[in-house]
């Protein structure tokens, strides 16, 4: 009697020990999970952007901030697109990957004041560069102090410094649904675009290569915040 006393002690004593070890693991993961889920956040906190609101317009300072996510596949390999809409049709292609769509995005420069070149169109492409009021690019993240010029965050492979105008498109653009936003050489569809180099110096011709500075951008998924300010 007294053995079988001592083994039901001893069985529930493991059970209780058994429960508050599962309930610390528990509590542990979950910790471990909202900690993860907080770094991955889908906002730009000090930029006020955010996956409900991905695009802020600020008419007084004139800039237009669009949400995006680190591509790092583009760390190692090239790419002509910078900044390109999750769901347009070249969502996997640029270095950073956009939350707002493109027309909105042309809506929004319309509204800070800019004005588009709309000089480009599939016949003439390969032989002008974009045109339009110049926009100055720049990059940051809720871990640095710092936001990084364009220039700073992607590497040209002949170190020639990226132009980018707004070319304007927005009917090529909604009838493409490419998605793109920013492109890396001039472009009859990207709202923005690289006047340094005609259409098809990339893909076509190779006379560069652009891809992204892992020195400086964050890691691969981390979102960012990418600010388009009108030239003064």
């Amino acid at each position: 009697m007294k053995n079988l006393k001592r083994l039901f002690l001893s069985t529930g004593l493991a059970l209780v020990v058994g429960l508050s070890l599962t309930a610390c693991a528990n509590k542990t993961e979950n910790a471990e999970s909202s900690s993860e889920t907080k770094s991955t956040a889908a906002q730009v906190e000090k930029a006020g952007v955010t996956e409900e609101k991905p695009i802020l317009v600020d008419k007084e300072k004139k800039t237009v901030t669009v949400l995006a996510k680190v591509n790092g596949k583009y760390f190692d390999q090239g790419t002509r697109h910078a900044l390109v809409f999750k769901d347009g049709k070249f969502g996997d292609k640029p270095i950073l990957v956009s939350m707002a769509d493109q027309n909105t995005f042309y809506n929004s420069l319309i509204e800070i004041g800019a004005k588009p070149g709309n000089n480009m169109n599939p016949e003439n492409a390969e032989k002008t560069q974009v045109e339009g009021d110049k926009i100055n690019v720049s990059v940051t993240w809720d871990a640095t102090e710092k936001n990084y010029d364009i220039n700073e965050v992607v590497k040209d492979s002949n170190g020639k410094k990226i132009d980018m105008r707004f070319g304007g498109n927005q009917e090529r653009a909604k009838d493409k649904n490419t998605g793109c936003l920013a492109c890396l050489d001039s472009c009859p569809v990207g709202i923005v675009s690289n006047h340094t180099y005609a259409y098809g110096s990339v893909e076509k011709r190779m006379e560069a290569s652009f891809s992204g500075n892992s020195e400086v951008l964050p890691a691969d998924g981390t979102y960012v915040a990418v600010t388009f300010a009108l030239a003064q």
